[in-house]
């Protein structure tokens, strides 16, 4: 007993340690089955399998390529949740938290396969012979919603596609081909990436036998002619080299490479080669204690055999992305015929026939780290292994390509996750505000703050791989102009910079055409006209909506005289008179006080319209009013062609007169301006005006969140000078455009 009066337990041996701890993970794994059978013994799959002869196998398939004791029970409690009506927490208080987590992560991955396929399976025009490029990246992009967080979850989803591949060999049951196609094209990928060789073979052949039974058979028929004489050689050779490399004190195992069927037909396919070319059908594989120790292997091999020095790869000195490691050479015997060799260490060969599983339990990698990444704690192996994975979704949605180019795994795009799991795609360096918007429109103009993995951050906080994001919005309310700097950088995404624009010019549309429907009421209240409405004036004029009006009259670009002519016009209408039998007789233009010649009339009254301001040398019309001479318009002028496709006969030509000399005349136009809104802004645009000697005759301003929206009424001899006007008002300081109207 301890000086404080507690006893403490005796110290246990390491050997003792460990034996108990195996028998609790055995004990773990029998209750987890003992605890699924009774809620899935019955129960079938939709390939037709026994759940729970499914589960005894995933655990198999497990445990052959060394996962964990716990992984092994998560296969037989993924499939109780859904007779769980609070599986989270049952399955904590039976098995703990971390297990009844896996379970309920894996269990999610399933739901979303079974959405996706049912959602392929519905859409008639779909070929399910194969999955379509955009199909498969979705699948693999919910697929990460859990690879990144448990990378557990990725070994029961690939152990539990291996079985059911068995499932369908066993049986002779037809294969589905859109599952055998998404086993071939995306899982076996996977496994590839995270170097799980052992379930990519096995899976590559199963999906290729089902997919192209007829090629698959012709193989296998070519492998097994002249199995005996082949295997008989091949055993000759590796009691030869197994006893020279005993010779000079190498302690090593040689046997025989296993044949997959689909990486002979690969290599025949992409290098056109017949079957008797591919050299790895005779291969040896030696696994020896040290990286010194292969090498001296290859050197005996080189120095005994034909060397193929094309066919030489050192994947110790530079590995493959998955962290593979070994060395393969080609040689050839005294027959000249093709022998394979693959030398490699102990722990490479581990790594090579497991990947992850060889020294990982998860959590386990410690400094051993994975694809030459040092995993020092847990969150750096998370990292290690979402890279492979957002590899292997690159690989699939044909981004590889970009790669060939110089670009990298992380150069274009990020993945995070929203509060409910779900996976949102985003470009590098994007914002809260960018994952708000991509989420819902509405969602990003309402979006006040934001949580990332927990905590707070200001908006602008650039997001990494694998974060949760969560959006603090209000009721109502739009996005602020600070997002549109791009010196505060608020927004990555050019599609949510087009969203907030989009917002802030249909307030300023919104605007307008309050302002333009207040002229037009006040209008229709002088003139005693309340009662019409408002759409069908507009359609009259010849819009579509009585917003199309409003708009135009807001931005001063119709004139409300229309509108008082087509109320109130005169009657009657005037006859054609004199002028009309003259109009095109050839007398000599003459000038009148506007400055414009009517051809073929002499000293007819016209005015400048005020709706278009037109001044030399624009291009002009004229048309003939009811009682008020000639009314001058720009021929681009809506108004005016408006009222030339109704009344086409009073039409007439014009043109400008000599309007150069110090007695020209001067016409007045309308300038628009957009600025930055600040003080002194008015001044400095005037000055321009006046340093130019153009006379300022009216302004309108107004300012909205910011911005200033101005009109200048100038009077100029032409509109040519009024060019290098506009030049040197764009380069007033918060000026962004100005133009003639």
């Amino acid at each position: 007993m301890s000086a404080s009066g507690r006893l403490h337990a005796p110290l246990l041996p390491p050997v003792m340690l460990a034996t108990a701890d195996a028998a609790e993970q055995a004990e773990t794994r029998a209750k987890a089955r003992a605890f699924a059978e009774p809620l899935i013994a019955g129960e079938i799959l939709d390939t037709g399998e026994n759940i729970l002869a499914h589960a005894d196998a995933v655990a198999a398939i497990l445990a052959d390529i060394g996962s964990s004791v716990a992984m092994q029970a998560a296969s037989y409690l993924v499939y109780t949740c859904p007779h769980l009506s609070k599986p989270e927490e049952v399955l904590a208080k039976s098995f703990g938290p971390h297990l009844a987590q896996l379970a309920m992560q894996t269990n999610q991955l399933v739901h979303l396969q079974r959405l996706s396929r049912a959602a392929e399976n519905s859409n008639p025009g779909s070929d399910n012979s194969q999955l379509s490029p955009q199909l498969q990246t979705e699948n693999v992009r919910k697929m990460l919603l859990a690879f990144s967080r448990d990378l557990r979850v990725v070994m029961l989803r690939l152990a539990s596609r291996l079985q059911t591949l068995r499932h369908f060999a066993a049986t002779k049951l037809p294969v589905p081909q859109a599952l055998a196609s998404e086993s071939l094209r995306v899982f076996a990928p996977l496994a590839n990436r995270l170097g799980i060789w052992q379930i990519k073979w096995e899976m590559e052949d199963l999906s290729f036998r089902f997919l192209e039974p007829a090629t698959y058979k012709d193989i296998a028929r070519l492998l097994d002619e002249k199995r005996a004489e082949r295997e008989r050689y091949m055993l000759e050779l590796r009691q030869r080299l197994q006893q020279a490399l005993a010779n000079q004190g190498i302690a090593a195992s040689v046997e025989g490479r296993p044949k997959h069927i689909y990486s002979i037909v690969r290599k025949m396919r992409g290098k056109s080669l017949a079957f008797d070319r591919v050299f790895d059908i005779r291969a040896l594989r030696v696994v020896v204690q040290s990286v010194a120790d292969c090498y001296q292997v290859l050197s005996w091999v080189h120095e005994h055999f034909t060397a193929i020095e094309q066919e030489f790869d050192d994947y110790i000195a530079k590995p493959k992305a998955n962290g593979y490691q070994s060395l393969h050479t080609v040689v050839r015997d005294v027959d000249g015929g093709p022998i394979e060799v693959q030398i490699r260490t102990q722990g490479m060969h581990e790594h090579a026939e497991h990947g992850v599983a060889a020294h990982w339990a998860y959590k386990e990698a410690g400094a051993k780290g994975y694809a030459g990444v040092s995993a020092n704690s847990e969150y750096d192996t998370k990292i290690a292994v979402l890279r492979q994975l957002l590899a292997w979704e690159r690989d699939l949605s044909g981004a590889a390509q970009d790669q060939a180019k110089g670009s990298h795994l992380f150069d274009d795009r990020i993945y995070v996750l929203t509060p409910e799991a779900a996976v949102v795609e985003l470009p590098q360096g994007a914002t809260p505000i960018d994952f708000a918007y991509t989420v819902h429109t509405n969602l990003g103009h309402r979006c006040r703050g934001a949580k990332v993995d927990g905590a707070m951050v200001p908006l602008n906080t650039p997001l990494a791989n694998g974060q949760t994001v969560e959006i603090t919005a209000i009721k109502e309310g739009g996005p602020s102009r600070d997002w549109l700097n791009p010196e505060l950088a608020y927004l990555a995404s050019p599609r949510a910079r087009a969203k907030v624009r989009a917002w802030f010019n249909a307030q300023i549309s919104a605007e307008t055409i309050a302002r333009g429907r207040e002229s037009v009421e006040k209008l229709l209240q002088r003139l005693g006209r309340t009662s019409i409405r408002l759409d069908d004036l507009a359609s009259q004029l010849g819009f579509k909506s009585a917003d199309g009006l409003f708009e135009v009259v807001g931005k001063d670009e119709y004139s409300l005289r229309n509108i008082e002519v087509l109320l109130n016009p005169p009657e009657p209408a005037l006859e054609p008179d004199a002028y009309f039998q003259k109009k095109f007789k050839g007398t000599a233009p003459r000038k009148s006080p506007s400055g414009v010649l009517v051809v073929g009339v002499d000293s007819l009254l016209t005015q400048l319209s005020r709706c278009c301001k037109p001044a030399p040398p624009d291009p002009i019309s004229g048309f003939v009013t009811r009682g008020k001479g000639v009314s001058i318009h720009r021929q681009d002028c809506s108004n005016f062609r408006e009222l030339a496709s109704r009344h086409a006969e009073r039409v007439i030509e014009v043109r400008w007169g000599d309007h150069k000399g110090p007695d020209a005349s001067v016409y007045p136009v309308d300038v628009a301006v957009e600025a930055f809104d600040r003080q002194g802004l008015l001044r400095d645009i005037s000055e321009v005006f006046a340093k130019e000697k153009m006379n300022v005759i009216g302004v309108q301003t107004q300012s909205v969140k910011g911005t200033a929206w101005m009109t200048f009424t100038v009077e100029i001899h032409d509109a040519v000078s009024l060019n290098k006007v506009l030049g040197s008002v764009r380069g007033v300081k918060g000026v962004r455009a100005a133009r003639r109207r």
